[in-house]
């Protein structure tokens, strides 16, 4: 039966018209022989799915006819007289009806028995859903049994069985069922790790929960940290076929955070009773309706939602010289990002006789290690290029820049510091790059790795607030822009208890920012005080951990001690069976030795007094404490002082330890010198505001401590003894 709000008016034959195209369990709930329809405003905010905008073609209509006779006949005539004049659907459902119950002779179908009260029962009631666990695909639910010893001349045949098969009864007609729902709860817009530890949390607080993210990739999320590390060290080519990768330490490993069996199909994620996680891949969300809570896609589809979350993370920076170069150059410049990016350039060097890395930060240094190793075994030429004197020049110490770049030549790739492209042209099949220093190289590809500027697309047709100073959506405490709306990730510029607002690009700070607005948004309303980390391995030799504002622009102390074979990236994977760092500085950090709960407080447990190296930058005179007033930080970096409570700097304290650095001759460290491991303080105000684990793993939570104080230390030798750097010493 039908019933249409104003039946006989010229609108209800629309939506008569209209009720082939449109799937909804709600506006338009299928039971048996009923066809609900309900046209008012207040239905779409509570829909499960927008209007299809494809109606059934006259193909699947032929194939209905083709189940039946006469009748079927008749009904494909209608349909395309109906069409015309505003009754599609009436019919539509008259063919599909009959088709149900007529075999292609046009015999009846003997049906199962069920009581009158049952069937009445199931048009009013919601439909049954078929129960999915987390970790299992749903599927569609089979088709109901025709009939028990049916006689062998009801049976349908193959095509009127398949086509049975196919809409099954506890859904709606499927094949009209929309392919996005017109609904979420809850929605994700970006499909990486901040949606994954989002998603997670969601699941974890409602277990039922129906979680839809809509992705611009054609991936489902996963991982990024590997597609610059360990993916390049794997000697198994159809392992990396498969995005799988091995750990440092030979375990085997998928980047896509899940298989494709824990997701759902995104249209049957309404009928799933015990929730679940669906992903559209390739779509974009170009616009929010705070008012409505409608999401508009790019193919305009609308998506109505309870929840949502803006987790769209941030795209690679170009320079303008390739910006305004020609289409033949821009064709062989790769902005390194994702998984489409990963595969480009793994097949480039394959092939290629050079490429050239631009960038000399974390992922330029990383791809450039991974580069120089592979050049090793082929006649590959790698070149990394960057303004900076050394690479990473932005966050370490000169000293320890410079000991990285004489690292990353060893790897086998040139360096070029304090370089960077005037110009960039295309010649047979080369592209020839001019650079400052007047040389020009010709190269077959070129990776520009220089940061992120994060997506914020949607706040100018949404009507949210963007960062002028760092970028990113503005939120509150609690990842919130505005009223049931939420940013994590890259995308997100967020207030730091202790070191102001601010906008961060690490995996943990999505992980761990992901995690709470997935929270929030099932009702948790915890503010963010997370410090997070970041990890950057050049190798599996060589790897550090950062925490706080690592800048070297500010003054540095730093404390190093002889490495073991236990201070490596491949010797922590090893021991914790796991590569994300993050992860397991997180596992340590339920385990801080009580001796650490007190950062402040004296510690004698290390066999021998630690050296100490201050880096030359760091005073004009030795006699002096190091000092910031050489470094104004902006206003944006301004944070409260350290309490009245906190103790004066140590002057005398201070200065006996540059004496002891100078009698040393030790002041200005060569890049020849061998960093075993150690730990580096960056000051502002005598307050450590940010630390580098230099092959320290595993006490991040000690950093984060010290930091979260904010308090003014008296004798850091002393704070870096809580590190433990002699531990694993003989």
């Amino acid at each position: 039966m039908f019933r249409i709000a104003g039946a006989g008016s010229v609108t209800a034959a629309r939506l008569s018209a209209a009720c082939c195209r449109v799937v909804t369990s709600k506006q338009f709930q299928v039971h048996g022989a009923s066809l609900h329809v309900l046209s008012s405003e207040a239905s779409r905010k509570t829909r499960n799915g927008p209007a299809h905008r494809t109606p059934p073609s006259w193909q699947s209509v032929r194939a209905m006819a083709s189940a039946g006779e006469s009748q079927s006949k008749i009904n494909y005539i209608f349909y395309g007289l109906a069409v015309l004049f505003g009754g599609g659907g009436i019919v539509y459902w008259w063919s599909r009806k009959y088709m149900r119950e007529t075999s292609k002779d046009g015999s009846t179908l003997k049906k199962a028995a069920a009581p009158a009260a049952a069937a009445s029962k199931e048009a009013t009631e919601p439909v049954a859903e078929t129960p999915v666990t987390e970790t299992t695909k749903s599927e569609a639910p089979p088709a109901q049994p025709a009939a028990a010893e049916a006689p062998a001349e009801a049976v349908p045949d193959a095509e009127s069985k398949k086509l049975l098969d196919a809409t099954p009864q506890s859904y709606p007609d499927y094949e009209v069922m929309p392919e996005i729902p017109g609904h979420a709860k809850y929605l994700l817009i970006g499909g990486g790790t901040a949606s994954f530890a989002a998603f997670r949390a969601i699941r974890a607080s409602d277990a039922k929960a129906q979680v839809l993210v809509v992705t611009e990739e054609e991936e489902l999320p996963y991982m990024r940290p590997p597609l610059s590390k360990e993916l390049w060290y794997s000697d198994e080519p159809k392992l990396v076929e498969k995005m799988k990768f091995k750990q440092w330490n030979g375990k085997e490993r998928s980047v896509y955070y899940n298989p494709p069996s824990f997701y759902v199909e995104p249209k049957e994620l309404a009928y799933q009773e015990n929730g679940g996680v669906a992903v559209v891949k390739g779509r974009k969300v170009m616009k929010l309706d705070p008012q409505k809570q409608v999401a508009v896609l790019d193919n305009g589809w609308e998506i109505f939602y309870d929840k949502v979350l803006i987790a769209t993370g941030g795209r690679p920076r170009n320079i303008p010289v390739f910006e305004r170069a020609s289409q033949e150059v821009r064709d062989r410049v790769t902005l390194f990002r994702g998984i489409k990016d990963f595969k480009r350039l793994d097949e480039v060097s394959k092939n290629a006789s050079s490429i050239v890395v631009v960038g000399g930060g974390f992922l330029g240094s990383e791809l450039t290690c991974a580069l120089g190793k592979r050049s090793r075994d082929s006649s590959l030429k790698v070149i990394q290029m960057f303004p900076e004197a050394g690479n990473m020049g932005k966050v370490l110490p000169e000293y320890l820049s410079q000991w990285t770049t004489a690292k990353v030549r060893g790897e086998g790739a040139t360096v070029k510091p304090e370089t960077f492209v005037k110009r960039a042209r295309y010649s047979d099949g080369k592209v020839i790059l001019k650079l400052n220093t007047g040389e020009e190289i010709s190269t077959d590809h070129v990776v520009v790795a220089v940061g992120l500027e994060p997506n914020t697309e949607l706040a100018k047709e949404s009507g949210l607030e963007v960062d002028d100073t760092y970028g990113g959506f503005r939120v509150n405490a609690e990842l919130e822009a505005r009223s049931d709306i939420w940013v994590a990730g890259d995308a997100s510029s967020f207030y730091d208890i202790k070191l102001g607002r601010r906008r961060v690009e690490h995996h943990d700070h999505a992980v761990v920012s992901g995690r709470l607005a997935g929270e929030n948004m099932t009702g948790a309303k915890k503010p963010y005080w997370h410090q997070s980390m970041f990890w950057s391995d050049l190798g599996p030799d060589v790897g550090y951990e950062a925490i706080g504002i690592v800048d070297s622009s500010l003054p540095t102390v730093a404390v190093f001690a002889k490495a073991t074979e236990k201070d490596t990236p491949r010797a922590v994977v090893e021991e914790t069976g796991e590569s994300l760092r993050s992860v397991t500085e997180t596992e340590a950090e339920a385990t801080l030795p009580a001796k650490e709960e007190g950062v402040a407080a004296e510690s004698g447990e290390t066999t021998a007094t630690p050296e100490v190296e201050l880096s030359s930058a760091q005073t004009t005179e030795p006699s002096e404490v190091p000092s910031t007033t050489d470094v104004e930080p902006s206003a944006s970096e301004k944070t409260e002082s350290a309490t009245d409570e906190a103790p004066a700097p140590d002057v005398e304290a201070a200065a006996k330890l540059v004496a002891e650095v100078e009698a040393e001759n030790r002041v200005a460290p060569t890049p020849k010198e061998d960093y075993g491991k150690g730990v580096i303080f960056y000051l502002r105000d005598d307050v450590i505001v940010g630390v580098v684990l230099w092959n320290l793993f595993n006490r991040m939570p000690i950093a984060r401590k010290i930091i979260k104080e904010g308090k003014q230390h008296q004798d850091l030798a002393e704070v870096a003894k809580l590190f433990d750097l002699h531990a694993d010493e003989d």
